[in-house]
């Protein structure tokens, strides 16, 4: 087994994305080694949903490459980049409400033909949410908001990913619910899996990450270790409520 941290998984080389003639990421540079978790925090339109969008194929670059398990990526349809173990859980949830627990984490491992690991990845799921074990035969729609969201983390997981992309996986939860996410998104990290993880609550996702980067209006202004970040003065101030 590889140890933690030593490959390099994913790279972004000098991303710019514009959206008509707004650039969104400017000139953006990120690199993510396996089995880490990765942060990427800033203020509300600081461009974070859009590098991963980027990433998985939903946004088009206008300049720079993004390189992925030692292949360049940026020019990959999105179905293939899936295929390859990118998987993006977006802001939202965004769950088949008309479906039922079952079956939108059927809908998670649409794509794989290995039906014997995907068998053991949903027994893998139901041990990570028994809530959702309870819930199986309940339609989407019928689960509460932290429900909604094991669920949508559950579905990504049913992909099989490499690299789990999650989009603010703690917006308008309830603070136990939260601390409910933070530790599983902690486990299946030690389980082998790589997450690049956007968060408006900054406290959560450098207590959880390994690194971690500072957004600023389309542009990386900070990187360091996530405990540097932590103890740095201007992001306490600008992220962290002060102290």
């Amino acid at each position: 087994m590889t140890k933690k941290g030593t490959k390099m998984l994913l790279e972004l080389k000098d991303v710019n994305v514009h959206y008509g003639k707004i650039q969104a990421l400017k000139s953006i540079s990120m690199t993510i080694k396996e089995r880490t978790i990765v942060c990427l925090i800033g203020a509300n339109g600081a461009g974070k949903s859009t590098v991963l969008k980027t990433i998985s194929g939903l946004n088009h670059l206008t300049s720079g490459e993004i390189w992925f398990d030692g292949r360049r990526i940026d020019r990959l349809p999105v179905d293939v980049r899936v295929g390859m173990g990118i998987v993006h859980v977006p802001e939202g949830r965004r769950i088949f409400t008309d479906l039922t627990v079952r079956e939108n984490l059927n809908m998670g491992s649409y794509t794989r033909k290995d039906k014997q690991p995907v068998k053991r990845d949903l027994e893998r799921v139901f041990k990570l949410f028994p809530i959702l074990l309870e819930r199986k035969n309940q339609r989407g729609g019928s689960l509460s908001g932290g429900e909604q969201q094991m669920l949508a983390l559950a579905r990504g997981l049913m992909a099989n990913p490499k690299i789990l992309l999650l989009d603010e996986p703690s917006l308008g939860l309830a603070l136990l619910i939260v601390r409910e996410i933070a530790d599983i998104i902690k486990e299946v990290q030690k389980e082998g899996a790589t997450i690049l993880l956007v968060e408006q609550n900054a406290s959560m996702a450098l207590r959880l990450a390994d690194f971690g980067y500072i957004l600023e209006t389309g542009s990386i202004t900070l990187e360091d270790n996530a405990r540097n970040l932590l103890l740095n003065e201007a992001v306490k101030e600008a992220y962290l409520g002060g102290g």
